[in-house]
């Protein structure tokens, strides 16, 4: 098993694309980071021989779409607020490519299970900050949805050791 030296720090990669974004806009480009961890969830399903692991990998891809979807919902205008978000920052789209490329499934499946933590936190942390009920609501439902990801992959890398 890695060590902590051995792989990136999910939270320090991201942390300064998101502080370049106004508050308001960070769940939006957090959301499209969600979208690029179900490419990233598919394409494992394909990678692993276990039926069990592909569902649950597909899963975990439907719960990254759900997130994207509903933080998307609380934002009128959500989609060309992404395109401008996608056009100022395209060092998005290479981070999520090279905080992966290279490293064996057992370590990619480990720094996404931190980022699903990470990104547990974060929702919790916008509903915290949040005046809206239904914002807030959403957040930790989406907190949820990163837990339950997070605890697939845990499990399958303790059924590794």
């Amino acid at each position: 098993m890695p060590t902590d030296a051995d792989l990136p720090d999910v939270g320090a990669v991201i942390a300064p694309v998101l502080q370049r974004v106004p508050r308001e806009r960070q769940p939006l480009l957090i959301a499209l980071a969600e979208r690029l961890a179900a490419v990233r969830y598919r394409r494992w399903a394909t990678e692993v021989a276990d039926a069990s692991q592909r569902a649950q990998l597909l899963a975990c891809a439907d719960r990254e779409e759900d997130i994207a979807r509903r933080v998307e919902g609380l934002s009128a205008g959500a989609v060309a607020i992404q395109t401008a978000l996608r056009r100022d920052h395209p060092e998005l789209e290479e981070l999520n490519a090279t905080l992966f490329a290279g490293r064996p499934l057992e370590h990619q499946f480990l720094i996404q299970a931190r980022g699903e933590r990470l990104g547990a936190a974060t929702w919790r942390a916008f509903a915290a900050h949040h005046d809206d009920p239904d914002a807030r609501r959403t957040f930790l439902a989406c907190a949820e949805l990163e837990e339950a990801s997070a605890a697939v992959l845990e499990a399958f890398l303790e059924r590794a050791r």
